[in-house]
């Protein structure tokens, strides 16, 4: 067991970030005239800092399902691009303007957001702002915009390009979510850079959450998103129509109805493909439903811990199974070939200095593959905002830092440099050969593929800096990928086996021989 006290007495090796995955794309000063093209709408994912600590790879696994899903209700008379500023390709498409710009806007990012807002308006751009920073913070947004899209995107976009038509733009569209999930068209793809991406199956099956956890984006005010469920069929064929053999859901959790999760591992069994999800720990509630779940080609979860504190996790407001048995749990999912990626929360008020080394023993005696990290952020407009608010606690309104990786607050047993300091430390440890390698499978066949993987993505930042850079990633992950796939169809089919020979078994106990 490490002291409590060793991630603040050992010095940290110093990680290296190059300029320009740490500062934007410069915009060109000219006010010489340009061009504005008609009918045309530019979407924009803005450029955000990374963390050096963590790795550059998760920034590049999937692609924003948001701005895909608008272009997918764009009228067909309409031009229109998508341009995602963390590929490393330079400034968006300055030339022609478009008439219309959408512009994604997240608190972290909301300076270069308004950034690129102010230079394409000046050149004669409308520009609609949308996402969360939006919705929990629009008297800060609306200066930037012509028009503030508040809530669904995909119900907003064509009424506000039909508007710009017009000649008749409002300052505010709004809408909620409760229209029939089923009936959104599925995300433009085609717009994408396919190779600057381990996947484009970027899918979404549900929408909202069973949890309201004091400290998610979902308990934003003026956000009120109910449980939605698209047909498992439609989902599925989804999957296929992107012709990957890896896809990714980005549902808040896919297992908040186990029904519907059973009766979409169902629709995707066929396509022998495999996949990952995000789902709360209470999945493994149901053992056959962790079974259908690998059947059906789950190859890892993504888990929200958050805390392996009971009280912390009820301050949070958090539905959650008692932290005693989470390793149970995890066993489950690992006796059916599925990783485990664990989110875990730090600074929380139960929190003290041993958090730190107590967490990292904790993943390293279970195995869990891979684990991400966050310091507790109080997000504008939620529960633990007001609440950080009404104590005097938060530090600064600087929304730049707001990213989970500075501490905003003053920790109630630690100073806010001692949180970071952990932060650092624990990213440090767990990227570590030792870390590394104690965490390797227990199934000695799956070490290899583990350990690549491990490698590249938590210590090749370097290396996926070159691969953003120059639009390999998808090269270089597609023999991973297709790998784990074609261990995952043999590992089914030892499932199945198994499963045959337990109930052979049974019957010959039945019949008494």
């Amino acid at each position: 067991m490490i002291a409590p006290e060793k991630p603040f007495l050992q010095p940290l090796k110093r990680r290296w970030l190059p300029a320009e995955m740490a500062t934007p794309p410069k915009l060109p000063e000219h006010n010489r005239a340009i061009p504005l093209k008609p009918h045309y709408a530019l979407l924009i994912n803005p450029f955000y800092p990374k963390d050096p600590v963590a790795s550059f790879g998760k920034h590049v696994l999937t692609p924003s399902l948001a701005l895909t899903s608008f272009a997918a209700t764009t009228p067909d008379h309409w031009e229109v691009k998508y341009w995602d500023e963390n590929l490393l390709d330079g400034p968006p498409p300055l030339s022609p303007i478009p008439q219309v710009v959408g512009i994604t806007v997240h608190l972290t990012f909301s300076n270069r957001a308004f950034e690129l807002a102010r230079w394409y308006r000046r050149h004669g751009a409308k520009i609609i702002l949308g996402g969360l920073h939006v919705l929990s913070c629009p008297e800060e947004c609306a200066p930037h915009a012509d028009a503030l899209a508040l809530g669904d995107g995909v119900q907003l976009w064509p009424r506000i390009l039909s508007d710009v038509e017009k000649g008749c733009l409002q300052a505010t569209y709004a809408a909620g979510y409760d229209n029939d999930y089923c009936e959104d068209p599925p995300p433009r793809r085609s717009l994408l850079p396919r190779n600057s991406f381990l996947t484009t199956t970027s899918l979404i099956a549900t929408r909202g959450c069973h949890n309201r956890c004091g400290f998610c984006y979902l308990a934003t005010d003026g956000l009120r998103m109910p449980y939605r469920m698209r047909d498992p069929r439609q989902v599925a064929e989804e999957f296929a129509a992107d012709r990957q053999p890896y896809a990714v859901f980005i549902d808040n959790n896919l297992g908040s109805r186990r029904d519907y999760l059973r009766s979409l591992c169902q629709a995707l069994r066929p396509l022998k493909k495999i996949w990952s999800a995000a789902v709360s720990i209470d999945v493994t509630d149901d053992a056959g439903l962790i079974r259908e779940m690998a059947l059906a080609g789950c190859t890892g979860v993504f888990i929200g811990f958050e805390s392996l504190s009971d009280e912390n996790l009820s301050e949070a407001r958090k539905k959650t199974p008692k932290t005693s048995d989470y390793a149970r749990r995890v066993r489950l999912l690992h006796n059916y070939g599925i990783q485990v990626n664990g989110s875990f929360v730090l600074g929380f008020d139960h929190d003290r200095k041993d958090v730190f080394a107590r967490t990292a023993d904790w993943i390293e005696q279970n195995r869990l593959e891979c684990a991400t990290f966050h310091i507790l952020t109080p997000y504008p407009a939620t529960p633990l905002f007001k609440q950080m608010e009404a104590e005097g606690r938060l530090l600064h309104r600087d929304w730049s830092r707001y990213d989970t990786a500075h501490t905003v607050f003053r920790p109630r047993h630690m100073t806010p440099e001692e949180l970071e300091q952990g932060y650092r430390w624990i990213y440090q440890r767990l990227f570590s050969h030792r870390s590394i390698w104690r965490r390797r499978p227990e199934d000695w066949y799956a070490v290899p593929l583990y350990l690549s993987m491990s490698y590249l993505y938590k210590r090749s930042n370097w290396f996926w800096h070159l691969l953003i850079k120059h639009d390999l990633v998808h090269a270089v992950w597609t023999p991973l990928v297709e790998l784990t796939r074609a261990r995952h169809v043999r590992y089914r089919a030892h499932i199945l086996r198994t499963d045959n020979s337990t109930l052979l078994a049974g019957s010959a106990v039945s019949a008494g021989v």
